[in-house]
C-alpha cells in the first residue's frame, strides 16, 4: 500500500516537473523569436534609413533564415547521437550577440552580419528544445509541439508591437534594450538543461516494441517526406510574404502609418499562434495527416480573396489563413518523427531548416519580384500556392489517432 502510493506520488511529481519543463521550453521559445522577429519588424524603418530596395531586404530575411536551414539539420543530427542539454543556452547567447550588433549596424553587411548571428541562434535552439518539448509530451506529442511552437509564434507577434511602441519612436539603438530578455532565456535554458542531464536522457532510448511497430518502409519514407518538403515549400513560401513584405503592402496600397501596419501584421502573426496551438492536439486525436491535408488546402479561398480586398477586409481575411496555415506545421514535424522513430533531433533540425530555408528563399525571391512588378503582383501569385497541399493526399498512414492507440 505505502509502495503504491510512494509510486503514485513520484510519478505524479515526474509529471509536473514535465509540464514545468514543457512551459519552460515554451516561454524560451517565446522570448527567442520574439527577439527575432525584431528584425523583420524594423524593416520599414531600416529600408527608409539605409534607402534599401526589396532585393536587399529579402537578402536579410535570406541571410538570417539560410543560416538556420543550414545548421539545424547538422546540428539536429550531431545532437541525436551526443545530446548536449546547455546548448540551449548557448544558441541564446548567439542571438544576444546578434541582437548587439543590430542596435549598433550603421551599413548593410553588419545588418546581414546580425542576420546571420541571429539565424546561428536558432539553429542551436530550434533542435534541441524541440526534442526537450517531446521528452516532456507524455506521449502527447501533438499537444507538446503545440506547446512549444505557440510559444514562438506569440514571441514573433508581440515582436511587432515592440517594434511599433519601443524600438520606431526611441531609435535602432534601443534593440540592445532587448538583451535583458536574452540573458532571461539564458537563465531559464539552463535550468532546463540540468532537467536535460539529470532525468531527460533516459526518456531518449526508444522501446524495441514501439520501433519495431511503427517502423515504415522505405516507400513510405521516401514518398512522405518528398510529399513533406512541397507543403513546406508551400507554406513557407506564401508566409514570407506575410510576414516578411505585409506591413510594406498595407503601407503601399492603402497608405497606413508603420505604426498601423505593425498593429495589422500583430493580428496576423497573432492568429499565426492560435492555429499552432490548434493544430497538434487536434493531430492526436484524428492523426496527423488529415490536420496538414485539412490546414494547406483549406486556405486557399482566403488567399485568392485577399489580394482584392479592401484595408478592413484585408486584416480580417489575415485571421483565417493565419490560423488554418499554422495549424500543420506541429502536424507536419510530429508526423516526420513518427516516421523516423529515434530520429528526433534529425527531424526537428530538418523540418525547422527548411522552415526557415523556404522561408528565406521566399523572401529573397519575392522582394525581386516586388521590386519589378510591384508588391500587389507579389500577393496575387502567392495567392495560388496553398494549391500545392492536395499533394498530402499521397500521405501514407503512419500515424494512428490518440482514441484508437488507447484502445
Amino acid at each position: 500500500m505505502n509502495e503504491t502510493v510512494a509510486s503514485t506520488g513520484a510519478a505524479r511529481a515526474a509529471s509536473q516537473t514535465a509540464v514545468a519543463v514543457l512551459l519552460a521550453i515554451s516561454v524560451s521559445h517565446l522570448l527567442n523569436d520574439m527577439m527575432q522577429s525584431l528584425l523583420p519588424a524594423l524593416y520599414p524603418m531600416l529600408k527608409a534609413h539605409y534607402d534599401l530596395s526589396f532585393g536587399q531586404i529579402g537578402a536579410l530575411t535570406f541571410t538570417y533564415q539560410i543560416t538556420a536551414s543550414i545548421l539545424q539539420p547538422v546540428i539536429g543530427r550531431y545532437t541525436d547521437r551526443r545530446p548536449r542539454p546547455y546548448s540551449l543556452s548557448a544558441g541564446m547567447g548567439f542571438t544576444l550577440v546578434g541582437l548587439a550588433l543590430l542596435a549598433y549596424a550603421h551599413s548593410f553587411p553588419l545588418l546581414l552580419t546580425a542576420a546571420a548571428l541571429i539565424g546561428c541562434g536558432s539553429s542551436v535552439f530550434h533542435p534541441e528544445s524541440s526534442r526537450v518539448a517531446r521528452m516532456a509530451s507524455g506521449g502527447r506529442h501533438g499537444l507538446a509541439q503545440s506547446v512549444f511552437q505557440v510559444g514562438g509564434n506569440l514571441g514573433s507577434s508581440i515582436g511587432p508591437l515592440l517594434a511599433a511602441f519601443i524600438v520606431l519612436p526611441y531609435g535602432q539603438s534601443s534593440v540592445v534594450w532587448f538583451s535583458c530578455a536574452a540573458l532571461a532565456g539564458m537563465f531559464i535554458l539552463l535550468q532546463v538543461g540540468h532537467w536535460y542531464r539529470q532525468h531527460g536522457l533516459e526518456r531518449l532510448k526508444p522501446r524495441a516494441s514501439d520501433a519495431a511497430a511503427q517502423a515504415p518502409t522505405r516507400r513510405h519514407v521516401t514518398v512522405a517526406m518528398l510529399v513533406l518538403l512541397a507543403l513546406i515549400f508551400s507554406k513557407y513560401f506564401y508566409l514570407a510574404s506575410l510576414t516578411s513584405y505585409y506591413t510594406l503592402y498595407l503601407i503601399s496600397r492603402f497608405h497606413v502609418s508603420i505604426q498601423s501596419a505593425q498593429v495589422h501584421l500583430f493580428v496576423f502573426l497573432g492568429a499565426v499562434a492560435a492555429g499552432t496551438l490548434i493544430g497538434g492536439p487536434i493531430g492526436d486525436r484524428i492523426g496527423r495527416k488529415y490536420v496538414i491535408w485539412g490546414s494547406i488546402v483549406g486556405v486557399l479561398p482566403f488567399t485568392l480573396l485577399l489580394p482584392h480586398a479592401n484595408l478592413f477586409w484585408t486584416g480580417v481575411l489575415t485571421v483565417p489563413i493565419g490560423m488554418i496555415l499554422a495549424s500543420a506545421f506541429p502536424a507536419i514535424v510530429v508526423y516526420a518523427q513518427e516516421l523516423l522513430p529515434g530520429r528526433t533531433g534529425t527531424v526537428a533540425g530538418l523540418f525547422f531548416g527548411l522552415a526557415f530555408g523556404m522561408g528565406g528563399i521566399g523572401a529573397a525571391v519575392l522582394g525581386r519580384l516586388a521590386d519589378t512588378s510591384g508588391i500587389g503582383f507579389v500577393y496575387q501569385l502567392c495567392a495560388w500556392l496553398p494549391i500545392i497541399g492536395l499533394l498530402a493526399g499521397f500521405l501514407p498512414n503512419v500515424d494512428r489517432p490518440r482514441h484508437a492507440a488507447a484502445s
